[in-house]
């Protein structure tokens, strides 16, 4: 007999059907990346940004249209938000004093202007999104104007699909026939203006029914347009120094701002003065759609054409010399040369 045959009846019996085991947190379901929908998101514009805050209008052009302040969500740490963009958002929407709704998603964008610190710069600054229009406002005098800066707001503005505008402002201290000469054969459409005469119905007309990013050189009196065309704006106007010629920076932040027009509304949006804007995310081959007048000749040069001075048989360079384009061509192929050389330069750069 084995002493495995031999078994207490009196023995206890176990039951560990009521024994708790701690969970393995290995073995827990893993988050999951998945996001929830937000179907009850309301759509609204971003007016402006301040300190990781967004100012945001809900239920525009309709009677309860109200302002309400945001912030973004962690998903979007990484996301852009900028002035104009189309948010969707959700939380309290109310726009009640001490409430914070939340920035979930941002709507598909028409257009993106950008600029950078300067052309061999990759680092994109995004200035606005979904405008449709650049108005580009430089004085006649004091400060002096500069084409070459208008060249690079016009090529920024096509790169990004924007039709470009300009106004001219302080006519009344010196002629702008000479610098409005450098545009010529451009399709742009100008405004000039002057202590005694603003066109303000002119300019208004044509902010109507769209989306118009002011941009300009610093003391140019922007922001004095800005305030005449949208009374309540309030943006803050400064000087030129008389020892630099340079304008003092008065408008910190891009901002969004409604016009009322007699035949309708627009928007206005009003960004800080810059002395400088970087072309180094636009693509060398969109230059050339800046200078329509240009353009259209270059179409007879031959593949792979540089237009650069030692572009064999360039058809404008020829065209130029020939005085086809008028006394304005050469200044304006110049301009052109200019910033295709800057990039002809970037891109033999190592690790171009």
């Amino acid at each position: 007999m084995s002493w495995l045959d031999d078994f207490d009846d009196d023995e206890p019996e176990f039951d560990e059907a009521d024994v708790r085991v701690r969970p393995n947190p290995k073995a827990n379901r893993p988050r999951t990346k998945r996001r929830p929908a937000h179907s009850d998101a309301e759509i609204a514009r971003v007016l402006g940004v301040d300190r990781g805050r967004y100012t945001v209008l809900v239920d525009e052009d309709l009677p309860e249209e109200h302002t309400v302040l945001a912030t973004r969500a962690r998903e979007l740490r990484k996301t852009p938000i900028v002035t104009g963009d189309r948010a969707r958002v959700v939380g309290d929407t109310s726009g009640d004093e001490g409430t914070l709704a939340r920035i979930v998603g941002i709507e598909e964008r028409t257009s993106l202007l950008r600029r950078s610190a300067d052309d061999t710069d990759q680092v994109e600054r995004v200035i606005v999104a979904n405008a449709d229009q650049m108005l580009v406002v430089v004085a006649a005098a004091d400060p002096e104007p500069r084409p070459r800066l208008v060249d690079r707001y016009l090529v920024a503005a096509l790169d990004a699909g924007i039709r470009p505008l300009l106004v001219v402002t302080k006519t009344d201290l010196a002629d702008p026939s000479e610098f409005l000469a450098h545009f010529d054969g451009l399709d742009l459409e100008v405004f000039t203006s002057g202590r005694e005469e603003m066109p303000l119905e002119r300019i208004g007309a044509a902010l109507i029914g769209h989306s118009t990013v002011f941009v300009g050189h610093s003391g140019v009196g922007k922001s004095t347009l800005v305030n005449a065309l949208v009374p309540d704006a309030k943006r803050a106007t400064g000087h030129v120094n008389e020892v630099t010629g340079r304008g003092r920076h008065t408008s910190s932040s891009t901002v969004s701002l409604r016009y009322r027009g007699e035949g309708g509304n627009g928007w206005v949006i009003d960004t800080p003065g810059v002395r400088s804007f970087g072309l180094g995310h636009v693509d060398p081959a969109n230059i050339l759609r800046a200078f329509t007048d240009l353009a259209e000749i270059a179409e007879e040069c031959p593949r792979g054409c540089t237009h650069l001075p030692d572009a064999p048989d360039c058809a404008i360079v020829e065209a130029v010399e020939e005085g086809r384009l008028g006394p304005g061509g050469a200044a304006r192929l110049d301009s052109l040369q200019r910033l295709l050389e800057t990039f002809a330069k970037k891109a033999q750069e190592p690790g171009a």
